[in-house]
């Protein structure tokens, strides 16, 4: 049974502008049953390793609870008594794809098995003769692999997933006999390290009944006493779970699908041998608010969303009208939506200290719509993973990022002064920097971009096409991605010669002076391209824009080692490179990411709003260096939709962006319709003013990137970091934020006001210093209007900080204070 299907829409025009919400796999609740013969009637605690404990308690129906023996009265991860935690389904899947953009669709689920049962749990010490024979008999469960460079002890549960029927139920209306299935799973916690748990979960085969509707009654008949029978155990409250061992009479064992009864008899046809779906479900809390997936841009707290992690384009508008509305029509599903972007992570932490993440790049859900608990659906028939334990959101942040990896630290020249984007040629180029020079600017680099180049010497596409390192479609062809406007190829990034081939390029560029690059796009490998390394593409898609991280990052590398003497002590020639794809790991790799393509508007899903929210929730995910285009990127200049970068929204990007770890411009994708930062002499004198506060403050930010290479804490950082019991602060979203944890940052985000409302919150006993008039605010709690004209953003320092005082020190000395 075919379970997967990928439609093109690249070129489809004239669209539904208001696409309807895509189909999705519910959310699955059933029962759990235990064995009482095998598991201990009241509680017992099972160690994990040196640091942690599992308590399988029967109470209630039975429920597992995870705690560290630092704070053993307090719950990690924990399930719903007497509710299943593992489940699965075997569905069909569509996935629409056009340019960059996926929508993944649940067609028809066939199957779901949403009970289960626990046999045993089992602490493994080490493994003897008996342990081996014991685990043979689970599907997948290899000692050598799978407890490989383990620490011991270890806990195993084992037992089933099973159905009661899937005839005229929610998932299956299709007529025919009713049927059962069952499987076995497996799942192993492990301690990783002093403050990680892992969980590895596996599913067997399925094991296929069906109810021959033509059996005898007395055969039939049999079932139907057993059901009863099971019923009134359930109904009783005993705690039992049973063999699935194939019912007698009444029933045939199968391995197949498509029921169809012809002339009397059953007609079978093949069934997946195997779930593509695996739930895993376990406890949450009402108010308990969850934050990070990477890189989000409309959300900081995820209750009651469904949060699905997949990179691809973040879209135009995301919600935002009427230009998602556009987008939409012209191109399909090009306006995205909430939940697209380029750079998520299987990854969260929640208000109640709790953490947890996936390994691997399967395609998952989220769902966080129930507030008693929450659920996370992956595609395929195993998960893996890792629970956290930390006692702060910092706590959270340097344990999930000891594990996957933290950036290196920032070049000094690129957080010293402006990096200045244009286009234009060389004239152009030089007639500015004479006027960024008459005004004193600190300029760290000039980033170019280039349109048609006259004497072209390469063509690179055609190297690359010989060489035999592009993706390739399904006839072994060179896969033709639609972009924008245009086809392009994509480098196969599994294939051992794109890497040697790609850094000679770079090798090239930094030979004739360039010191920095962006590493565009990543998010747009196709779901049915074939790799080099033969891998699923699905999986591929996620992992791509990490291996294109991993590739930049590995040059820049080698070219430092290469350098000799002064040369290679020699701060302004070391090397960065900043990309917007990314996933999980890939702090690890990139060494600065900027937030994409955000419209030329004020609005909040896609404009400088959220430029915060995305700024804010990657940070809490490991991105420790990020920043925005100053000004936006996106303008529209349609007859009827107009979107032109105003001076207003250009003047406040400015602002807020001079509080980020990278001072950068954009003159957008239509230079003529936005206003620049050199249009007129008051864009300029703006511009020069907010490139000195960034310098001001370049004292800090080096102690600040050196923590983030240190410990994974971001540069910008959401105020529930450092006040995570404050619950007003619990709510904000984009509209305040830290630099670090000495300077508060309100930004006007809203067209012509000249008022913000600044949140004081309740924690440390330092009171606030407003920076311009030097009013202290001492009331912690409170929600202050406070004056911020264009020039003089709500800026505040912690009262008696070393680092207010050089701050302000800093821009007196610059005649901005």
């Amino acid at each position: 049974m075919a379970t997967l299907k990928i439609t093109q829409k690249h070129h489809k025009h004239f669209n539904n502008p208001f696409p309807s919400t895509p189909k999705s796999l519910p959310f699955i609740q059933g029962t759990l049953l235990f064995n009482s013969l095998t598991l201990p009637p009241s509680q017992q605690i099972f160690s994990i390793g040196n640091d942690f404990q599992l308590l399988w308690s029967s109470n209630n129906g039975g429920y597992l609870s995870i705690s560290h023996h630092s704070n053993p009265a307090r719950s990690i991860w924990s399930t719903i008594p007497g509710q299943a935690f593992v489940s699965a389904a075997l569905a069909e899947t569509e996935v629409e794809e056009s340019r960059g953009s996926f929508v993944f669709k649940d067609r028809n689920v066939h199957l779901v098995c949403d009970h289960q049962t626990i046999e045993d749990i089992r602490v493994i010490n080490q493994f003897d003769d008996k342990d081996h024979d014991f685990l043979s008999g689970y599907v997948g469960l290899n000692q050598k692999t799978d407890f490989e460079n383990i620490q011991f002890p270890v806990v195993l549960i084992t037992g089933w997933i099973f159905n009661k029927k899937m005839k005229n139920d929610r998932f299956q209306k299709t007529k025919g006999p009713s049927s059962s299935a069952s499987a076995r799973y497996w799942i192993v916690f492990d301690q990783k390290t002093s403050n990680q748990v892992g969980f590895h979960l596996k599913l067997g085969k399925l094991n296929y009944e069906l109810h021959n509707q033509r059996s005898s009654p007395t055969r039939s008949g049999r079932y139907r006493r057993l059901r009863q029978k099971l019923g009134r155990i359930r109904r009783r409250k005993f705690e039992w779970c049973w063999s699935f061992t194939r019912p007698r009479g009444g029933f045939v064992t199968i391995s197949s699908s498509n029921n169809e009864e012809i002339g009397g008899e059953l007609k079978v046809a093949e069934l997946s041998q195997e779930f593509n779906r695996v739930c895993f479900t376990y406890s949450s809390e009402k108010n308990e608010r969850f934050y990070g997936f990477g890189e989000q841009f409309s959300h900081m707290d995820f209750k009651g969303k469904r949060v699905p992690i997949f990179v691809q384009e973040q879209g135009i508008g995301r919600g935002d009208q009427p230009i998602t509305f556009a987008a939409n029509l012209v191109s399909y599903r090009a306006g995205g939506d909430w939940s697209t972007t380029y750079a998520p992570s299987p990854f969260y932490m929640t208000s109640k200290m709790r953490s947890l993440y996936l390994e691997g790049y399967d395609y998952s859900v989220f769902d966080l719509t129930r507030q008693d608990r929450a659920q996370i659906q992956i595609q395929g028939s195993s998960v893996r993973g890792r629970i956290l334990h930390g006692n702060s959101p910092l706590e959270l942040i340097e344990h999930f990022t000891e594990t996957i990896g933290r950036p290196p630290e920032l070049p000094n020249w690129i957080i010293s002064g402006a990096v200045v984007g244009m286009q234009g040629g060389t004239d152009a180029v030089r007639r500015v920097w004479e006027a960024l020079r008459s005004h004193k600017v600190p300029v760290s680099a000039f980033w170019l971009q280039t349109d048609k180049k006259a004497n072209r010497r390469r063509n690179l596409f055609e190297e690359a096409k010989k060489l035999d390192i592009l993706v390739k479609d399904q006839h072994g062809e060179p896969y033709m991605v639609a972009n924008t406007a245009f086809d392009v190829g994509m480098l196969d990034l599994t294939h051992p010669n794109t890497a040697i081939w790609f850094k000679q390029i770079l090798q090239e560029m930094v030979d004739i002076g360039v010191r920095g690059w962006m590493a565009d796009f990543g998010e747009g490998l196709p779901m049915d391209a074939t790799l080099y390394s033969g891998e699923d593409p699905i999986t591929a898609h996620n992992r791509y824009p990490e291996l294109w991280a991993q590739i930049n990052r590995e040059f820049v590398e080698e070219w430092k080692s290469s350098r000799i003497g002064k040369e290679k002590e020699d701060p302004e020639e070391a090397l960065v490179f900043f990309m917007r794809a990314g996933f999980r790991e890939s702090p690890k790799w990139g060494m600065l990411f900027w937030e994409g393509d955000q419209m030329v508007s004020w609005q909040a899903n896609d404009g400088i709003k959220s430029s915060v929210v995305g700024l804010l929730s990657s940070g809490l995910s490991g991105y420790a260096f990020n920043h925005s285009d100053i000004g936006g990127y996106c303008a529209v200049n349609l007859p009827v939709i107009k979107y032109r970068r105003s001076e207003e929204l250009l003047l406040r990007w400015m602002e807020l962006n001079a509080f980020t770890s990278v001072f950068r411009t954009h003159e957008g994708n239509k230079p003529s319709c936005n206003s620049q930062f050199y249009s007129n002499q008051q864009t300029l004198s703006h511009f020069a003013r907010f490139a000195k506060v960034y310098k001001a403050w370049k004292f800090y930010r080096i102690q600040l990137v050196k923590e983030a290479s240190q410990r994974g804490l971001p540069v910008c950082r959401h105020l529930f970091l450092h006040y995570p019991d404050d619950e007003q602060v619990q709510r904000l979203s984009y509209h305040q934020f830290l630099v670090g944890s000495e300077i508060l940052v309100v930004p006007t985000l809203d067209k012509g006001k000249k008022k913000v409302r600044a949140y004081f919150p309740v924690g440390e006993a330092s009171s606030w210093q407003h920076i311009w008039t030097g009013k202290l605010f001492t009331r912690q709690g409170s929600d202050i209007w406070i004056e911020a004209p264009i020039g003089y953003p709500a800026v505040f320092v912690k009262t008696g900080s070393v680092v207010g005082e050089t701050f302000l020190k800093n821009l007196r000395n610059s005649d901005i204070l």
